[in-house]
C-alpha cells in the first residue's frame, strides 16, 4: 500500500515503488525500469482531453531524443487501461500509459486534483541511486491547463 502525500515529491526523497498496468494490460513495476536508467513519470489529468493529447503527443514526437539520453517516459493518468488504450491508438502514441485507476500512485507522488478525482499534472524524473533505490532527481508540477514545458525536463536530462 503506498502512503498518500499532501505535498508534490521532493528532490532527494526515494520513490514510492509502483506497479500498475499499461494500456496493453500489462504489469509495469517502477523498480524494474529504473534500474535500466532514468525514468520520467508524466503525470495527467484525462486522455481525450486537449492539454494533455497536446502534451503526450510533444513527447511522442520527441521519443528518440528521450531515448538517447537513457530515459523512459511513461504517461500515467486515472484512466481505464481500456481508454488509455483507445487514446494511444487515436493518437498514435509509442510511449507506455499507466492507468492509477484506484489514485494510489498520484497521491503517493502528491500529485492528486482531488476536486476532479484525478492526476493533477506533473513530470517526475527518477533515476537509480547507490543502494539501487529509486529517487527523485528532478520535478515540475503545473496548474490545471496549464502545459508542460517538455524541453526544460530534455535539456535537465542532458546535463
Amino acid at each position: 500500500m503506498l502512503t498518500p502525500r499532501d505535498q508534490v515529491i521532493a528532490v532527494g526523497q526515494v520513490a514510492p515503488n509502483f506497479t500498475l498496468k499499461d494500456q496493453n494490460r500489462n504489469d509495469w513495476t517502477l523498480a524494474d525500469h529504473v534500474k535500466k536508467g532514468d525514468v520520467v513519470l508524466c503525470f495527467f489529468p484525462l486522455a481525450f482531453t486537449g492539454v494533455c493529447g497536446t502534451e503526450m503527443k510533444c513527447v511522442n514526437d520527441e521519443i528518440d531524443q528521450w531515448q538517447k539520453k537513457g530515459a523512459q517516459v511513461v504517461g500515467i493518468s486515472c484512466d481505464s487501461f481500456a481508454t488509455l488504450k483507445a487514446w494511444a491508438d487515436q493518437l498514435g502514441l509509442k510511449q507506455t500509459l499507466l492507468a492509477d485507476m484506484h489514485r494510489e500512485v498520484c497521491r503517493a507522488y502528491g500529485l492528486y486534483w482531488k476536486d476532479l478525482n484525478v492526476s493533477s499534472r506533473g513530470t517526475v524524473v527518477i533515476g537509480k541511486s547507490p543502494d539501487g533505490a529509486g529517487k527523485v532527481k528532478w520535478v515540475q508540477s503545473r496548474e490545471p491547463g496549464k502545459a508542460m514545458n517538455w524541453e526544460e525536463v530534455l535539456t535537465w536530462l542532458a546535463a
